[in-house]
């Protein structure tokens, strides 16, 4: 008998209950905190056990609903974009511009070399600088069927802005979300170090670069040697038929497409200059949408008949986001995070810095999987792996390094409510792309632990 694997859903279910679980063997316990500059930090000397809250059948039940309520202003951010993308899609100068490249990608062997380079950099560069993650999520739309229409599948559609993004992010050199906040925390010099971190950003940029390029050129000559090819025939057909009965590019859609190109370039200043995040950038989408449209000449029927047509579609996405963030929720009413953390610390010490740094580069990657945000898992664990570092003979830098790099197992974790949800998106299951990521996981988890020793050698600072 064939071996069936769970749905993203019951997959989901499942680490819920495992984790509810859990609850009633791990004791509880807590860290107190100190004031720092004005903010609460916690003090890697005060952690104390207390009585735990083990989570029963009726916790497990609630935590979705839960999860939803916690998880809200993403979904919300979920449902407008595609809402947005879908009145853009209406105006058919996305499927007009696939058909372009897809023509420039035949006729021209510099487009067909440089397109995944150029757009995974992009990526990469948004991640390590502003700290592009969720503004990952409306690219999704656009790629996959690009990705499709060139020949490839839907997994380069997604890898090309949601993975490069994430590896950007986990490898950054300027991301105040997490390099910043960490450094911060540790007591060392905002951004300072960033030699270092753009080898480390180049490094890992390259690695993703080059996998892809391989695999794309694999599926290009044998299609059926995707995970997502029989997923991706009908998304295929729906995009040939699309791009066949397109005449071509009007000035019409040229002007769409300059429009979406402003809104995106508008987004990006936003983040940088004005601290944008999920609410500013929903609020965008809902302009971009209502201009497009008046461009685009839809009637106002048309037009709210895209809108939640697109919204729709995304429902399944918003209940995934919401069972993802219900097995945070599970963990941190059970008072056993700061337990797990407070465990992990002893293992760090090493007699050599280097297994020190390396160890503790794991140990974030084992708590990345309950925590996903970079400002987040930064204030609950460097207060504690700072001091932990001075203790066994790395630098602080070197400790903050080892954080970033945690992160780079967050486009496979099937926790992640960015992750699931953008797999949603592209309709691939989490198990299909996570078969597909381990060889690409174990090469980034080979390469981070390489890039963790020289700043030992260096004594890094």
């Amino acid at each position: 008998m064939k071996l069936r694997i769970p749905n993203t859903f019951v997959l989901l279910f499942l680490i819920l209950a495992m984790i509810a679980a859990a609850t009633w063997l791990v004791p509880g316990g807590q860290y107190g905190t100190v004031m720092v500059d004005g903010k609460p930090r916690i003090d890697p000397g005060s952690f104390q056990y207390v009585q735990s809250n083990p989570q029963g059948f009726v916790a497990l039940m609630m935590a979705p609903i839960k999860g939803f309520v916690e998880a809200a202003q993403i979904i919300g951010f979920v449902l407008i974009v595609g809402g947005a993308f879908a009145v853009l899609q209406k105006t058919e100068a996305l499927d007009a511009m696939i058909r372009s490249v897809a023509r420039a990608h035949t006729d021209s062997a510099f487009v067909r070399v440089m397109l995944i380079p150029v757009f995974v950099t992009i990526f990469s560069l948004g991640g390590a600088t502003f700290g592009m993650s969720e503004e990952s999520i409306p690219f999704v739309l656009i790629f996959v069927p690009l990705a499709l229409a060139l020949g490839y599948d839907s997994i380069i559609g997604v890898s090309i802005p949601f993975l490069s993004a994430q590896v950007g992010f986990a490898a950054a050199f300027l991301n105040p979300f997490n390099v910043g906040v960490a450094q911060k925390i540790a007591g060392i010099q905002m951004f300072s170090g960033i030699g270092y971190r753009l080898i480390v950003w180049f490094v890992a940029t390259a690695i993703t670069i080059a996998f892809l390029m391989w695999y794309a050129a694999r599926i290009k000559k044998d299609p059926t040697r995707s995970p997502s090819y029989a997923l991706d025939i009908e998304k295929r057909k729906e995009s040939s038929a699309a791009l066949n009965d397109l005449a071509g590019m009007t000035r019409t859609h040229g002007i769409v497409l300059l429009m979406f190109v402003g809104f995106m370039t508008a987004m990006v200043v936003g983040v940088i200059h004005y601290g944008w995040y999920i609410n500013e950038i929903a609020a965008l989408f809902m302009v971009m949408a209502i201009v497009v449209g008046v461009i685009g000449r839809l009637d106002s029927d048309a037009f709210v008949a895209a809108f939640l047509h697109g919204a729709r579609d995304l429902v399944g996405t918003a209940l995934v986001i919401a069972l993802a963030r219900g097995t945070m929720i599970l963990a941190q009413d059970a008072k056993i995070i700061d337990t797990m953390l407070h465990s992990l610390v002893p293992l760090v010490q090493s007699s050599s810095p280097i297994f020190a740094a390396q160890k503790m580069f794991i140990i974030q990657t084992v708590i990345n999987f309950f925590i996903h945000s970079g400002t987040g898992q930064a204030a609950l664990t460097m207060p504690i792996m700072a001091p932990l570092a001075d203790l066994v003979g790395i630098s602080r830098q070197t400790a903050v390094l080892a954080f970033q790099l945690g992160e780079l197992t967050l486009p496979m974790i099937p926790t992640s409510g960015v992750t699931v949800g953008v797999l949603a998106l592209a309709r691939i299951p989490w198990i299909t792309w996570a078969k597909w990521m381990v060889p690409l996981q174990l090469g980034y988890f080979v390469m981070a632990l390489l890039l963790l020793i020289p700043p030992c050698l260096m004594n890094w600072n």
